[in-house]
């Protein structure tokens, strides 16, 4: 009785301290990076459950983070060898090198281009946010049975969970369906605002669990509400002030990209030109060496056809004097038989050679006509080609350059004793309104997220067939079961989906 005492009067103590004004504060860049490593921290150290393919998603916005931009230059293969980017357990899950693990996580790294790091961190946590176990503190409690149960608490409200699964809660209780939550010693009641449904108890241990419960029951709730609650007049100033802020850095890193897409343009441009004036210098050798082949062509075409002539000339002279012989034997003829008939033979000799000299002569006569064709045939080439290196060395060097610019690119809840307990009712006047705005808010961020999801998908389904079965986990077969439901089961469900049903009672 005397700690239940205790309990009150501390509860009581810390319901006065609680704010009655919302106070802005500005986290810092060193606050906001310690954040950051914490978060990275725990999802290396599998203390918050990240699927494979989510995790390398998440190396490459980490590595955007560290290094800017992907160069190849710069960034060669093993740049990351040394990096701690992703959980054991998913690098043993796998089948894949470290080179394999870092072609992957730089092939979307590349397509981070322009993000600056505050961005990728920002990213970052938009993916972490979406995790089962992120954000979820988890509680060892009892039910009115007896029963072992998890209790998580986390922004979107209270969650029930089996002790051996931490990623899908058996209930949710969101903080806008919950009407009142009432603490006495270590006994804890939740009760929904649907008044058919039964009230939910639990107890703990310790009482400085129950302590800690509270606090984080009172904190999660108050900013579940303070989110949807009109921004005060200064919030929409320094609102205003980070968007002007954001504005000018993202005019400022357009004209910078607007500066190195055209610096990255002139480049291109002087290196064109250059290829085109090696491409010159090498169609001018060509062409010299063209012209000389063809005027060594042409002098071995010309002698050779001189011979020739000179040939047929040599010919002609020994047919001339083969007919002066004939004459002179047929002059010098004996008169006798024998030498009649020597004669004849003779002269059908000296006809018949007299007649294969005139058809060597011809076809010499008609061979020096054919070279005297094909020295005239390559003096019109060698002419030709003096013309082609003449137009060659007249086209001007440099053409002249037009860049072309780049285009410009509901209330505070209201805390209140009831009977012997300390309890707090959550005013119910504005829940609908409410549920409306999360819920569009819920529709919006899914359409954002279709293409990441459908990266992740691609990379789930890529790196599938390396993945070794047996080396899965417990949370790992969990989350691929919530996956191959289609993710029904998740701690953003509402009571309100299996009361769908003759309101049933819960009963865990």
């Amino acid at each position: 009785m005397a700690g239940a005492i205790a309990s009150r009067m501390s509860f009581s103590s810390l319901k006065r301290k609680q704010p009655k004004t919302f106070t802005v504060r500005i986290v810092t860049m060193d606050a906001e990076m310690e954040f950051n490593c914490e978060v990275k921290k725990q999802i290396l150290d599998e203390k918050i459950y990240c699927p494979p393919e989510a995790s390398v998603l998440l190396a490459s916005y980490a590595v955007q983070a560290k290094y800017g931009d992907y160069d190849p230059s710069v960034h060669k293969r093993g740049f990351l060898a040394q990096e701690e980017l992703l959980p054991k357990r998913v690098i043993n899950l796998y089948q894949m090198t470290p080179e394999m693990w870092e072609e992957r996580i730089t092939a979307w790294y590349a397509e981070h281009r322009g993000r600056a790091r505050d961005e990728a961190e920002m990213e970052y946590l938009k993916i972490a946010q979406d995790l089962e176990m992120y954000g979820v503190n988890y509680f060892a409690i009892r039910n009115k049975k007896g029963t072992e149960l998890l209790l998580g608490v986390d922004a979107l409200g209270l969650h029930i969970y089996d002790p051996e699964n931490r990623l899908t809660p058996k209930i949710s209780f969101p903080w806008n369906e919950i009407r009142n939550i009432s603490y006495s010693d270590k006994e804890f009641t939740i009760k929904p605002l649907d008044k058919k449904i039964d009230v939910f108890k639990f107890n703990s241990s310790k009482l400085r669990v129950n302590k800690l419960i509270l606090q984080l029951c009172i904190g999660n709730h108050d900013l579940f509400m303070r989110r949807r609650k009109a921004d005060s007049l200064e919030v929409q100033q320094m609102k205003a002030q980070a968007r002007e802020e954001k504005a000018r850095k993202q005019m400022e890193r357009q004209r910078l990209a607007r500066e190195k897409q055209m610096r990255e343009e002139a480049e291109r441009t002087r290196d064109e030109l250059e290829r085109r004036l090696l491409q010159m210098k090498e169609e001018a050798t060509m062409a010299n060496e063209a012209l000389m082949r063809s005027e060594e062509t042409a002098d071995l075409l010309a002698e050779k056809a001189q011979i020739t002539e000179e040939e047929a000339k040599l010919l002609a002279q020994k047919a001339a004097e083969a007919e002066q012989e004939m004459q002179r034997i047929k002059a010098t003829a004996i008169r006798t038989e024998e030498e009649k008939r020597l004669m004849e033979q003779k002269v059908l000799e000296a006809e018949v050679l007299a007649l294969k000299m005139a058809e060597e002569s011809e076809r010499r006569a008609k061979e020096a006509d054919q070279l005297k064709q094909d020295l005239q045939e390559a003096r019109e080439a060698e002419r030709r080609a003096k013309q082609k290196l003449l137009e060659i060395t007249t086209k001007p060097t440099y053409p002249p350059m037009n860049p072309i610019p780049a285009p410009l690119p509901p209330d505070i809840p209201s805390f209140n004793l009831i009977g012997d307990s300390l309890s707090f009712d959550f005013k119910d006047t504005d829940m609908k309104r409410l549920s409306m705005e999360i819920e569009k808010e819920k529709v919006e961020y899914m359409e954002k997220s279709k293409h990441l999801q459908e990266q992740l998908n691609e990379l789930k389904t890529e790196i599938e067939a390396l993945k070794l079965k047996e080396r899965e986990t417990a949370l790992d077969i969990l989350h691929n079961e919530n996956s191959d439901r289609g993710g029904t089961s998740s701690k953003h469900n509402t009571i309100k989906k299996p009361q769908a049903q003759g309101r049933r009672p819960i009963c865990i």
